[in-house]
């Protein structure tokens, strides 16, 4: 099987939830592939989103472009709807003065219907996400 860029729009991907939203800049920009767009909080945390494959894929590496984001958790869940989630990953990221935060996750145990990413916390009152990529397969469609 090859690999394929799973947190994309074009490839089927959508984000469901996010708890926050300013129209300038919608939590549909984390996944357009576009990289100059974003989805900003609108402070206070934790802020959330929640990516659906509306498939079931294996992942095996994360790439998330943000800005400003202190602690991250993913979580994810195998279920046909966006229920049974379980910790999968948390990170505390790097401040990184007037740039983005690249961050790359090799995954372990990476099967997934839905990843929900939950900002705990962050360098000031607001933060960015500018991208979530997945690196992985296809496993199966939901039946």
């Amino acid at each position: 099987m090859r690999k394929i860029e799973l947190c994309l729009s074009s490839e089927g991907s959508e984000v469901i939830l996010a708890t926050s939203s300013d129209e300038k800049h919608p939590p549909e920009n984390i996944i357009d592939g576009n990289p100059d767009t974003f989805w900003a909080t609108t402070g206070m945390f934790p802020q959330e989103f929640i990516i659906c494959f509306h498939k079931h894929v294996r992942i095996e590496r994360l790439v998330i472009q943000s800005y400003l984001v202190r602690t991250l958790k993913i979580e994810k869940s195998t279920s046909k709807e966006p229920v049974d989630f379980e910790q999968w990953i948390e990170k505390d990221l790097v401040h990184t003065e007037g740039q983005l935060q690249n961050e790359e996750i090799m995954a372990r145990d990476g099967s997934a219907t839905y990843l929900r990413f939950i900002i705990v916390s962050a360098f000031d009152h607001f933060a960015s996400v500018h991208s979530v990529s997945a690196e992985g397969t296809v496993v199966s469609n939901l039946s």
